[in-house]
């Protein structure tokens, strides 16, 4: 089969405007980037107001391989297969940050036949939001430090400025630097968070209007007095600019599939060191056009998924109508533990390999997935995103093991190499599950009034499995004080390793018997939830051994080449 940059290029593109048309979206209502792309103003949301609203599905995953188990593929090819079922379909995505794109992961468009598109230009800046963004979070710790030696209008403590640097490349030099030396500023120990993890992109993912953005952006806590008093960025006059900056990044970008079917890629929050899903302005204008709208939550069901219900439904307040977990032979036998998976490195050639038997030792990852779910009240289409190395024998292993453990249907997706056409199963399955009556409501697992221990510990037993929760000094003296200063409130967003259900990346399959550390809780006061920092969890990740950049060119048409 062909590269899916290959495949992505000789693809026909129709103008984005027809795309736009098939949704009801005006001509007016639209801000073009060329011929192909375009951001859609967000009058559109008022005049399609609440008369209606499509079916919302949002995709998840089991505990991943550092290969990734084909989330977005699954999310593009079930589009398209609910789009061969005449059904008015569109998904929206994460717009992929270039530090994964340029080291392990490559492209993050999807794959095959069933990938967003133009390919590269969504995985190479796109419209600039990831560059706006940066801007935003530059601009503040500019003024932040500028203002410090003129006159330090939010009297802030030089020792306890809480907000850190950004940059859109995963460069791990920059983890833990100092700065002001040679005379300029106050010297003191900060450091860089990837632009994904920046609060600013998770303000910029849940905000819901123009008005929203610019409270939110005025909320973000940037340090404390000498007091201990928290300071706010409306305090040193900074969100005004910053909402300028973003103001253009805040419409959602519209794209295509392969397939033609609308696509919205908006916003790029990590799901294991942020929220992990995409805007909930791009879901509202999908969910007005739309019968069916197929959102992505980052990671596996303990991160995106847990994410998307506690903190993206209750920003939205919608709720979602069903659940697909994408699952591959190859991760379950991953999780068997028989096999060396290492971030970085190449995959043990042996797991491509015929072996039930590894997958009857890694199914119970999948199992607790599907528990995970089925938590918070929701139905669960299991789709196999099938390999051609997959046999029939672990196929079905897999199949009776999901319909035992209560998934609603079992579907195989053969999206990548064919389409609509191989989504079609799943397509019917989720529709299926969509239209029966929910035997019970929609739930989350905590209320926000919840102490924030309460709420961390709620996740950790009942998402993750552990026995319990440790806290060192930092996290300790961070939940008093945050709930002190009155922001024990606010919905938990754990930052933990996305390759074990535990905070060990190599505890494979389901861990039981642990206890999870939390070594400091940080607060995203203008995102609007709580961050604990889980075991040794980093917010700016490294390069590999052989970063996909290495590989990457330009031919002499001026065509990108090597990516993904």
């Amino acid at each position: 089969m062909e590269s899916d940059l290959n495949i992505a290029q000789k693809s026909a593109l129709l103008p984005i405007g027809e795309i736009a048309g098939r949704l009801g979206l005006r001509e007016d209502e639209l801000e073009s980037y060329g011929r192909y792309k375009a951001k859609v103003r967000l009058d559109a949301i008022k005049r399609l107001g609440d008369e209606r609203f499509g079916k919302y599905v949002v995709v998840t995953g089991i505990t991943p391989t550092p290969l990734g188990e084909g989330k977005t593929v699954t999310t593009v090819g079930l589009a398209q297969g609910l789009a061969k079922l005449g059904k008015r379909a569109a998904c929206c995505i994460r717009q992929p940050s270039m530090g994964p794109v340029f080291g392990i992961k490559g492209g993050a468009a999807g794959g095959g036949y069933a990938q967003v598109l133009p390919m590269a230009d969504l995985n190479l800046h796109l419209t600039g939001d990831m560059h706006a963004v940066g801007s935003a979070h530059a601009l503040l710790s500019a003024l932040i430090d500028t203002l410090m030696v003129k006159g330090n209008p939010g009297r802030l403590d030089p020792m306890k400025v809480v907000w850190r640097r950004c940059v859109d490349m995963n460069d791990a030099a920059l983890r833990d630097i100092v700065i002001g030396l040679g005379g300029h500023g106050f010297p003191r120990e900060t450091g860089f968070d990837l632009t994904s993890a920046s609060e600013v992109m998770a303000v910029l993912a849940l905000a819901t209007s123009l008005k929203d953005l610019r409270q939110r952006l005025g909320r973000i806590v940037i340090g404390y007095t000498h007091q201990d008093i928290p300071v706010f960025a409306e305090a040193i006059h900074a969100a005004g600019a910053m909402t300028a900056l973003l103001r253009d990044a805040l419409m959602p970008n519209l794209l295509q599939t392969i397939e033609h079917v609308p696509a919205f890629v908006h916003a790029g929050p990590f799901a294991n060191i942020a929220h992990g899903n995409s805007s909930v302005l791009a879901d509202e204008v999908a969910l007005r056009c739309a019968d069916y709208v197929v959102t992505e939550a980052g990671f596996g069901a303990d991160m995106g998924f847990e994410k998307f219900c506690h903190i993206k439904c209750r920003t939205s307040g919608r709720q979602p109508s069903v659940a697909v977990l994408v699952v591959t032979v190859r991760a379950i036998k991953a999780h068997s533990g028989r096999f060396r998976v290492i971030p970085g490195r190449p995959m043990d050639s042996r797991i491509n390999e015929p072996d039930v038997e590894a997958v009857r030792q890694g199914l119970p990852n999948m199992v607790k997935h599907l528990e995970n779910i089925a938590r918070f009240n929701l139905p669960c289409v299991v789709a196999i995103n099938r390999f051609p190395t997959d046999t029939d024998e672990e196929l079905a292993a897999v199949a009776d093991a999901a319909r035992e453990a209560g998934a609603f249907e079992v579907a195989l997706s053969e999206v990548h190499t064919r389409g609509g056409d191989g989504g079609q199963a799943l397509a019917e399955a989720v529709v299926r599950a969509a239209e029966t009556p929910a035997a019970k409501p929609f739930r989350l697992l905590y209320e926000l009034k919840t102490p924030i221990k309460a709420k961390i510990e709620t996740i950790a037993r009942e998402i993750y499995g552990a026995d319990g929760v440790t806290y060192e000094a930092a996290a300790n003296a961070a939940a008093e004080t945050l709930t002190r200063l009155g922001f024990d409130k606010l919905p938990i967003c754990m930052a933990k390793t996305q390759y074990s259900l535990s905070h060990d990346p190599a505890r494979k399959g389901r861990p039981t018997g642990f206890v999870l550390p939390v070594r400091d809780i940080r607060l995203a006061g203008g995102a609007g939830f709580l961050t604990p920092l889980v075991g040794t969890i980093q917010t700016m990740p490294a390069f590999g051994r052989h970063p996909a950049a290495l590989d990457m060119d330009i031919d002499d048409e001026g065509r990108v080449i090597g990516l993904f």
